[in-house]
């Protein structure tokens, strides 16, 4: 073997090991998360900023993207708008690709603008219908839309032949956006309803409105808000002696409000998506192999079950896993391969996007849920 060979072969493999290196550490891929880390709205962006650290962690362990790692910079919006448009502002100056969040719909409506006129991706873990109705082109989501949760309590209702109805909604986004489509969706079920009042997100006592519902002619009572609201409406329920059948909106579904409500949880039904119940779906049930790997994951992570809310940042990541996969680094690649997702398998749903639907789901995205023995029971 000639000296002029191995010099060149000695070159070769010098250039191949750089080019690896060079590979290896290439520049990471941003990404922005917005979350409720912290405040009234916890309980949603803790697992989801925890979710979404999760599968990035999982994704760089398994070579990253095209050879590149993600970066998450995830940033606490605290539930509040003004520092949720300021957390936005920073995340596209940062150039991440995609924001994943907000966590509530109120922060994610605020952040709209933001995204918009920079032409960044968000795919929000809110579940406000006003989110992505009418279609924004930067804007997707994860969580089910409230449209579908309200279809599906009311088909129970009529199921029961319970017609006449009372609402108690919370004064905030999330709030207004749920009894709009309850009023809007009432008459095409039949039902009427016979008491439409509302409470504050930081009351501490709904006896007075409760009160007034007991002196209605309602048959089943809705109650429609985010963690604590619910749960206290759910003490008050009982201590008055209400015995109406009471349903929660999917805004409460984690073992958090059965931890708050306590006994009182006992018998509430709701709109849930699959994972409270994935070790009680059946085999052929599409999402249920990623549901009990999710839920497994978070346990080993973190010490305690994943959740509802988790499940719609893990759909997110991967969402955009997806489109970053299929298409380039780039914050318009990432928008149109989105766009152009199917039969996405995931926590929330089998999601389906298009260019004149950017929540991917349908109303067999929700099964309902009851309290039964401190914990959730699928209802057949």
């Amino acid at each position: 073997m000639s000296a002029h060979f191995l010099k060149r072969l000695a070159f070769f493999s010098c250039f191949l090991v750089s080019t690896a290196h060079a590979a290896f550490a290439a520049e990471p891929i941003k990404i922005g998360g917005l979350f409720a880390v912290t405040g009234p709205a916890s309980f949603l962006g803790e697992p989801e900023r925890n979710t979404a650290q999760m599968v990035v962690n999982q994704i760089n362990a398994a070579g990253g993207i095209k050879g590149r790692k993600l970066e998450l910079i995830a940033l606490d919006t605290q539930g509040d708008a003004t520092r949720a448009v300021q957390a936005a502002t920073r995340l596209v100056k940062e150039n991440v690709v995609a924001i994943i969040g907000p966590s509530t719909t109120g922060d994610t409506m605020a952040v709209i603008p933001v995204v918009e006129r920079a032409r960044v991706p968000l795919i929000s873990c809110a579940a406000g219908i006003r989110i992505t109705e009418p279609v924004k082109p930067w804007v997707f989501k994860t969580a089910q839309n409230d449209y579908l949760a309200v279809a599906r309590i009311y088909e129970h209702l009529v199921k029961r032949k319970l017609t006449k109805v009372a609402i108690l909604t919370v004064s905030d986004s999330f709030g207004s956006s749920g009894r709009e489509q309850l009023k809007a969706q009432a008459a095409r079920y039949g039902i009427e309803l016979v008491s439409d009042d509302t409470y504050g997100p930081k009351d501490t006592d709904m006896t007075p409105q409760l009160t007034r519902i007991r002196g209605s002619r309602a048959q089943a009572l809705i109650c429609w808000g985010t963690n604590p609201g619910p749960a206290i409406i759910a003490r008050n329920f009982r201590q008055l002696g209400m015995n109406l059948p009471l349903y929660m909106s999917h805004g409460v579904s984690s073992k958090k409000f059965i931890e708050l409500a306590g006994e009182a949880a006992e018998g509430i039904i709701l709109p849930s998506g699959r994972v409270l119940v994935a070790d009680r779906l059946p085999r052929n049930d599409k999402q249920k192999k990623v549901l009990l790997s999710f839920v497994a994951e978070y346990q080993r992570n973190f010490k305690a079950e994943g959740d509802h809310f988790g499940g719609h940042a893990w759909d997110a990541a991967m969402l955009l896993k997806g489109a970053l996969e299929r298409g380039t680094v780039t914050r318009d690649s990432v928008r149109a391969q989105l766009e152009r997702t199917r039969n996405f398998a995931g926590i929330g749903g089998v999601f389906n996007y298009a260019p004149t639907d950017h929540a991917g789901l349908t109303k067999d995205a929700f099964v309902l849920v009851e309290v039964k023995g401190k914990d959730w029971a699928l209802v057949r």
